[in-house]
């Protein structure tokens, strides 16, 4: 069944029907899975329940709709994430199991001024996770992190906004362990949340109520007898100092963390409070990425200086919107990415001297390495992308911008 169909579906139930619910769940989850979907969103508008979905990154608004008469939809996201449907005043939150593939869902609950909003994120159904070389990685980058996913120790940090697809870079390097090790290597990880299973991973999820979090998790799994780590994410000083204390004993460490840029992720782990040295020793390299929207195949060439948004590029194309894409102009997403390694001896002395963030890029380009914004522009004039989706999504600050 196409998407028009589906959509057409959720408006032709009837509020009134005891099924209402029900019905408007599985019809509106199908239809999120079928455009590829990673969130929903169900948000109370005075009478109606206004719904959004985001789709490479963007969100879109499907309509308003009833919340239902007999029966309700939110409170039916909630049966099915287990939550209690007699508490709409507090948060919640909770996991389903979606279709015949096994489609992870988290369903997050808040209390609003008209009622429950909830958010369904859409993890990736079992066995569509991606290896290394399927991720669309600069060649460089890629055959690095094949080859530093043979180390015995060190911390692999894989840092960008939310959303930037961190965590399927770091599933993505944890499979490539598996593979060439023939699950010959003890690998583990400590998530909030475990959004796939992965096989041949002994994989653990945090529970603060009974004080399980990050880095008592961390503490106690070195007993485990671990040779890789996955750390779900560095998110304060103690669950940091426990990683790079995995890494510095001969633990391979892959974990995320939120940062502009690679140099940035050097620097909000300095204020941590995590000291030069164990960032010069412990650190195998910092890998920082956002996700850009391909253009369509109906873009066009433009000549008109306008849509370049200032850019610093020779050419660039602009979205059209056709059948394939649904009107939008872009079909997809793409990776760019830049990676630091900390053992040039110059960029070593920078980290040593917390110098600051500029002037450790500076160096690391020096070195070799190819900054987000290049691969950006880059992109733009390759014809992969737009100068109106790489504004989007890095802003006017965080691209170089034409000299007038």
């Amino acid at each position: 069944m196409d998407l028009a169909s589906q959509l057409q579906n959720l408006s032709a139930l009837k509020p009134t029907s005891a099924t209402y619910a029900s019905d408007f769940v599985e019809h509106l989850l199908a239809a999120a899975k079928h455009v590829g979907a990673s969130d929903v969103h169900l948000q109370p508008v005075g009478a109606f329940l206004e719904i959004r979905w985001r789709v490479d990154g963007v969100l879109q608004t499907l309509g308003r709709f009833s919340p239902g008469d007999a029966s309700n939809i939110v409170a039916r996201l909630k049966v099915l994430a287990e939550l209690l449907t007699y508490r709409t005043d507090i948060p919640q939150e909770g996991r389903i199991r979606y279709g015949e593939e096994g489609v992870e869902m988290r369903v997050s609950t808040f209390p609003t001024l008209y009622g429950e909003r909830a958010v369904v994120r859409i993890f990736a159904a079992h066995g569509a996770l991606l290896h290394l070389a399927e991720l669309g990685l600069p060649e460089e980058i890629e055959i690095a992190l094949i080859r530093l996913m043979a180390e015995s120790s060190g911390a692999l940090i894989i840092t960008g906004p939310a959303g930037s697809g961190k965590t399927t870079t770091a599933y993505a390097c944890l499979r490539e362990v598996v593979r060439s090790s023939g699950q010959g290597r003890s690998v583990v990880t400590l998530e909030d949340p475990i959004e796939a299973a992965l096989p041949g991973v002994a994989q653990a999820q945090v529970n603060r109520s009974v004080d399980f979090t990050l880095a008592t998790g961390l503490r106690s799994l070195m007993r485990q007898d671990p040779e890789v780590v996955l750390v779900g994410e560095i998110r304060d000083r103690s669950t940091a100092e426990a990683a790079f204390q995995a890494a510095l004993t001969g633990h391979l460490v892959v974990t995320t963390f939120h940062s502009g840029s690679a140099a940035g992720a050097v620097s909000r782990l300095s204020d941590m409070g995590i000291e030069p040295y164990v960032l010069r020793s412990g650190v195998l390299a910092i890998v920082c990425q956002r996700l850009v929207r391909k253009l369509c195949l109906c873009k066009r060439p433009s000549q008109d200086s306008r849509d370049r948004l200032g850019l610093p590029v020779a050419s660039w194309h602009t979205p059209v919107g056709c059948d394939q894409c649904r009107g939008v102009g872009y079909r997809g997403r793409m990776v760019l990415a830049e990676m630091l390694a900390p053992h040039p001896s110059d960029v070593e002395r920078a980290i040593l001297s917390r110098e600051a963030v500029a002037v450790l890029e500076d160096l690391a380009v020096r070195a070799g390495m190819t900054t987000l914004r290049q691969r950006a522009l880059r992109a733009v004039e390759a014809g992969s992308t737009s100068p109106a989706e790489v504004r989007r999504i890095f802003g006017f600050l965080d691209v170089q911008t034409e000299q007038t």
